[in-house]
């Protein structure tokens, strides 16, 4: 008769042989945590193996991502298209079974984790997701949106401080649905935590607001169910279920010590451990009796069928709800999207007056909002500063899930790997907002979402030494550089409020990827317009301002400091010098435009070029070539107002045209 244990001991071999194999990796927590993880998946979790994307399926992270194989053997097991060759191939090239979990990888992977902390940051934003769809579109008698999310965390994790920042966002927020499963071994890669860690975790997180089910016996399952039933009841807030464990059980000589969580075990160890655990097969070896124990295809298929029928009810009884539900669940923009959004734009460039980009970005946000019901916005504790909250915004609390807007408060990066996971969920378009500055402290969640290829929206606001008085502490001079440096990431900085509506169109229908805004706080004017340009500004850089003849010289700028360089121009062609002015938004995106529009756009033949950026100039290098001279701030910024500043640094019209001069002398 197979048994739960021998259910678990599959994990735990599985994950001693892959690592073996690979002579790679961590079978720790795996066989640690592997006891926990049979009693979930096999008797609480909602998922179907042969449709690893459908909708209302419960989401299961491994916030704890170094411990891969875990999940891995888990999906195997379980059904998903996850063949035993791909374990035997673990961490290597091209393989579905990559050193930490990747979403866009492996069929049945919800986020990709490893940075510790995040994942569980990823969750809180997948249950905030269920929430917010769920008080949208249930009715009595058709709850479509209905699941839990489950995350994996170990010691690591609840140490990093992004743990606090959601953890406490999420108590805030009564995430009923939200289990919270930690690996209590008191093992780091430094050994036993006691010196370093050693935080009343579960008083913690009781004054965060949540339920906590106390020393659980990781390794009983009887312990183990009556917790999770706990937490499945816990409507208003979510539960953390502190689970003591013994890392890399089974293990006679390593079991409970730092030796078994980031290296193989050994070919003896290994062997001394099957005898332990009274697992006599060979490597990667599963009996068919434990297979069938494991497989939850059926069941899986009987549960997600069972939805889907409900969904077809759902849409013939509510047909406009249930054409949106549909909508938002496959990823598709409002049919009427692309007719909007024009109007929106061509609104926005009428205006001639001055407006910061950070209130052009509010302007395009009550321009496009209203029409585009999957917009969920939020800021971190800057919500005037950052023009995020617009007119028809209404705030997401315990009390009101159907709000669309979020107080994350002073938590930035907690709110941009929430946004993540909101974006992960689906359904869901998320923006956050916070200063260009303290992207920063959000840097990792930024490369992760880049890394995923998910559209989150990061809106950055007081960029540059237009900032002013705040001083250097405040002033981003490198952080747009540092943002464009990321793959896959698209950094958006408008001149005026046509670009900024703009960089919104571009960030909203671009899902395979972040887009980040770089806004100001000064007001900018309105730049010349004309028809080819809604098209050429889509592509990152266009030629904003054409001179009379043929160009001599050509001047780049981006932000604020392109109606510097237009002004220059101008100055420059009454002179009788043809200078060309290219507004580059999205460097990033440019770059991508085949060879013959980036050369029609910036000839080869020109070298005499001058880029304008109140940054680091090392970016515009490339741009402006050996011939060419980068102007901008090369230091950090100084403590005056905006205008001192740019003179201070040189960023001035009478800059601009005496290098442009000394460029064509």
């Amino acid at each position: 008769m197979t048994t739960r244990l021998d259910l678990a001991n599959a994990i735990r071999a599985l994950a001693m042989d892959g690592v073996q194999k690979a002579n790679s990796g961590h079978p720790g927590m795996p066989m640690g945590m592997a006891d926990i993880a049979e009693v979930l998946w096999n008797d609480f979790l909602q998922h179907d193996p042969k449709d690893p994307k459908w909708f209302n399926r419960d989401r299961f992270v491994v916030s704890n991502g170094h411990g891969s194989m875990l999940l891995y053997a888990l999906l195997h097991l379980t059904g998903y298209d996850l063949p035993i060759e791909e374990l035997k191939n673990f961490r290597q090239l091209k393989s579905k079974t990559p050193g930490h979990p990747e979403n866009f990888v492996t069929a049945g992977v919800e986020t990709t984790t490893g940075p510790l902390g995040q994942g569980l940051a990823n969750a809180v934003g997948m249950a905030i997701a269920e929430r917010v769809l769920a008080a949208r579109f249930n009715r009595d008698g058709y709850n479509v949106v209905d699941h839990r999310t489950f995350v994996f965390v170990g010691d690591g994790c609840l140490m990093e401080g992004i743990s606090h920042e959601a953890c406490s966002l999420a108590g805030v927020l009564g995430l009923g649905k939200l289990t919270v499963l930690y690996d209590d071994n008191n093992i780091s890669i430094d050994g036993e935590v006691h010196d370093w860690f050693h935080d009343d975790t579960p008083a913690r997180f009781e004054a965060y607001g949540w339920e906590v089910v106390r020393n659980v016996n990781g390794h009983d399952p009887h312990e183990i169910k009556i917790a999770l039933e706990t937490a499945s009841r816990s409507v208003s807030k979510p539960t953390l279920i502190c689970c003591k464990t013994v890392i890399g059980f089974g293990s006679p000589n390593k079991q409970g010590k730092e030796s078994s969580h980031g290296s193989p075990l050994g070919d003896a160890e290994i062997a001394l451990a099957r005898t332990q655990l009274n697992w006599p097969h060979a490597p990667f070896e599963i009996p068919a009796e434990i297979r069938a124990g494991w497989d939850a295809s059926s069941k899986g298929s009987e549960r997600s069928t069972a939805w889907k029928q409900l969904l077809d009810r759902y849409v013939a009884a509510f047909p406009v709800e249930g054409a949106e539900l549909k909508r938002r669940i496959a990823g598709e923009l409002p049919a009427d999207w692309a007719q909007n959004v024009d109007a929106a734009i061509a609104q926005l460039a009428a205006g001639d007056k001055p407006v910061a980009t950070r209130k052009s970005s509010q302007n395009a946000l009550e321009a496009i909002a209203p029409k585009l019901p999957e917009l969920i916005g939020g800021s971190a504790d800057l919500s005037e500063s950052n023009c995020t909250l617009w007119k028809g915004a209404t705030p997401s609390r315990a009390g009101n899930p159907t709000g669309n807007y979020f107080f994350y408060g002073v938590r930035e990066f907690g709110m941009s790997a929430a946004m993540n996971g909101m974006v992960l969920h689906g359904g869901i378009i998320p923006y956050g907002g916070t200063f260009l500055v303290f992207s920063d402290y959000a840097r990792n969640a930024l490369r992760m979402a880049a890394l995923m290829k998910i559209g989150t929206i990061f809106v950055f606001t007081h960029d540059s030494i237009g900032l002013g008085e705040d001083g250097p502490t405040h002033q981003a001079v490198e952080h747009v550089s540092s943002l464009r440096l990321i793959p896959n990431m698209e950094t958006w900085r408008p001149a005026d409020a046509f670009e900024t509506a703009i960089a919104w169109r571009a960030a909203i229908e671009r899902r395979n990827g972040p887009s980040a805004f770089a806004l100001s706080r000064q007001n900018l004017p309105p730049q010349p317009r004309a028809a080819n340009h809604a098209v050429d500004a889509l592509k990152g850089g266009y030629v904003l301002l054409e001179p009379a003849s043929s160009p001599q010289a050509i001047l780049i700028a981006t932000g604020s400091e392109v109606s510097l360089a237009v002004d220059a121009a101008k100055k420059l062609n009454a002179a009788g010098k043809a200078v060309r002015v290219v507004s580059i938004p999205c460097a990033e995106r440019f770059l991508k435009q085949d060879a013959a529009y980036r050369e029609s756009v910036l000839p080869a033949a020109i070298k005499a070029r001058v880029s304008v950026e109140a940054g680091i100039t090392m970016y515009w290098r490339g741009f402006v070539g050996d011939a060419g001279i980068a102007m901008g701030v090369d230091t950090f910024g100084e403590s005056a107002p905006a205008p001192a500043l740019f003179k201070h640094f040189g960023l001035t019209v009478e800059g601009v045209v005496a290098n442009v001069e000394k460029l064509l002398a």
